[in-house]
């Protein structure tokens, strides 16, 4: 860039009010970075409106189940069956997974006229894999089902447990969708493209909801028929929204359908040599799915509850998490230099402080409001109000532990800007050790809420050792500056809580879906003022940030 356009533009640090913003370069390279900053903002964008829309028509779907289902032996089989297919096509074909960064960190550095061969190179070696995996899951289904042994413990498990081998069976070729998936997923990411794979997974939620639709219209005391239709609307879904990617990739010359064996292309080598240690990384993370339901299969209904619960959790997480980590990870690794060392300890202070500042209030009116939110969202058909209790239970038990599962997240993403993947890995085994100990524990005093808990322990300590590890890695950190604010956050953001539960506890209770809405605006909203009137004269750094940039939004 012409050296005159930057000395007739100068840009100082104090100048940028974002923290995606503040120039870290030389002179000469500040205004490619102001550039680069503003594309960040703008993919975050992109990222979090598809994500917020996916995550509606999520939430529209599991309504649908509920209605339909309640917390009845179809729903909890799928619960189980769900499983393995599910954790594939999270770890697989989501976004941040293993092949999704590993496709866009080799394709993004090599020439266009060479992304074809590549990818349908590892499409093709992946997909052999993955073949041979879906054969062994349809094979193996019992046996894997046999894992949950609580299930062989009434008439209701085993019937339970027959219908979740049938689930799994149906849905196997799920294992194979899932890495064609993230592989597409990666590609278009690679080319620019971003809207399409964010929002694809919409067209796997109406194809549930139209197998939903056609068990409601048929007997729906069929448990076995519906179980069926979940599974096929499941796999359904998958399968759409590995196609809806396909045409995009071929018009952007990204590969098609074709059969590769192009090995040894340095490209394929690369993305093969990343491959395996990043799944195996990742895939840690979602064991403790399985631990959670190998408990939860001693209490009736507790895995429909667990799914329920998370899904209510899991929206406004995955929505914050995506709007704060896809800005924050290149911004910290540009930061992971020696010369930038107090800007890093700064921007990691301040991703902790926004996610305090977003998931303790609504960690705060989760708890708060429970029961009205799981009644409201849910408690229609066969979802009856003690299901409502029941689920709720298990919701407040999450909420107490959002804000240290999404701080875990921002710590992990710093140990990757540093280059180390190992110590999040390690901790990753840890913590499967210690979530089936706490879920041993809490279950027995807590029931079906402890497996929730149980996981908001484990996140706790993994925190607090991957800020003890840092310290060390970074020449020390001020903790007790760091934790002022945080503490000072959550206080304020309980005294919100007691104002929601308060305000709602006194409203009349009237069965009608309208006022349930208000009263639950009512409640909510006025703990969410109360909270903000009391952070205000606090006069956070990052409130004022938050401030600021809704203010440039809204252009006051």
């Amino acid at each position: 860039m012409p050296a005159e356009i930057v000395e007739a533009e100068p840009v100082e640090v104090r100048q940028w009010t974002t923290p995606y913003q503040r120039p870290i370069l030389t002179q000469g390279q500040k205004w490619v970075e102001k550039v680069q900053n503003r594309s960040l903002l703008n993919i975050a964008g992109i990222v979090g409106i598809a994500t917020l829309l996916s995550k509606v028509m999520g939430l529209v779907r599991q309504v649908a189940i509920a209605w339909a289902f309640g917390v009845g032996e179809a729903v909890d089989a799928y619960n189980y069956a769900y499983v393995i297919p599910g954790f594939l096509l999270i770890l697989l074909g989501g976004i941040n997974g293993p092949f999704h960064s590993a496709i866009v960190s080799v394709i993004a550095r090599r020439p266009q006229s060479e992304a074809a061969v590549i990818i349908e190179t590892v499409n093709t070696i992946v997909g052999c894999f993955l073949i041979f995996l879906t054969i062994l899951l349809i094979i193996f289904a019992e046996p894997i089902t046999d894992l949950w042994q609580g299930l062989n413990t009434s008439d209701v498990g085993l019937t339970t447990k027959a219908i979740a081998v049938e689930q799994l069976r149906i849905m196997a070729p799920m294992a194979l969708l899932a890495g064609l998936i993230g592989i597409g997923f990666g590609a278009l990411n690679a080319n620019q493209q971003y809207w399409l794979p964010s929002i694809s997974p919409i067209f796997s939620s109406v194809a549930v909801i139209v197998a939903v639709g056609i068990f409601a219209l048929g007997d729906r005391s069929d448990v076995w028929q519906g179980g069926r239709l979940l599974a096929w609307g499941t796999l359904a879904g998958a399968i759409l929204q590995w196609l809806v990617q396909i045409p995009a990739q071929i018009r952007s010359g990204l590969g098609g359908l074709r059969l590769r064996w192009q090995v040894h292309h340095p490209g394929v080598q690369e993305i093969l040599s990343i491959l395996l240690p990043a799944t195996l990384s990742s895939g840690l993370l979602y064991i403790n799915v399985n631990v959670d339901l190998f408990f939860a299969a001693y209490i009736p209904q507790a895995a429909a509850a667990l799914g329920y619960a998370q899904l209510l959790v899991q929206t406004p997480l995955g929505l914050t998490s995506n709007m704060i980590l896809v800005p924050l990870m290149p911004l910290l690794s540009r930061l992971a230099t020696p010369e930038h060392l107090q800007e890093l300890k700064e921007r990691i202070r301040q991703g902790l402080i926004i996610t305090a500042l977003t998931m303790l209030p609504l960690s705060a009116l989760l708890i708060a409001l429970a029961n009205p939110i799981v009644s409201l969202i849910y408690q229609r058909g066969k979802f009856t109000g003690a299901a409502a209790e029941f689920v709720a239970a298990v919701l407040v038990g999450y909420g107490v532990g959002m804000f240290v599962y999404l701080g875990r997240d921002v710590l992990v993403r710093v140990f990757y800007a540093l280059g180390d993947g190992t110590t999040p890995f390690r901790l990753s085994v840890l913590g499967v050790g210690l979530n089936a100990l706490f879920d041993w524990l809490w279950v027995g005093q807590l029931g079906a809420p402890g497996l929730a808990v149980a996981t908001a322990s484990v996140n706790l300590i993994s925190v607090i050792l991957l800020l003890l590890v840092l310290t060390q890695k970074l020449g020390g950190l001020p903790l007790g500056n760091w934790f002022a604010p945080i503490g000072i956050i959550g206080l304020i953001s309980g005294i919100g809580g007691l104002v929601s539960w308060s305000i709602h506890h006194y409203l009349p209770p009237v069965a009608n879906f309208w006022w349930q809405c208000g009263s639950l605006g009512l409640a909510g909203g006025a703990g969410l003022l109360t909270i903000g009137v009391l952070l205000l004269p606090l006069r956070l750094p990052e409130v004022e940030l938050l401030l600021s940039q809704v203010r440039r939004r809204l252009k006051i």
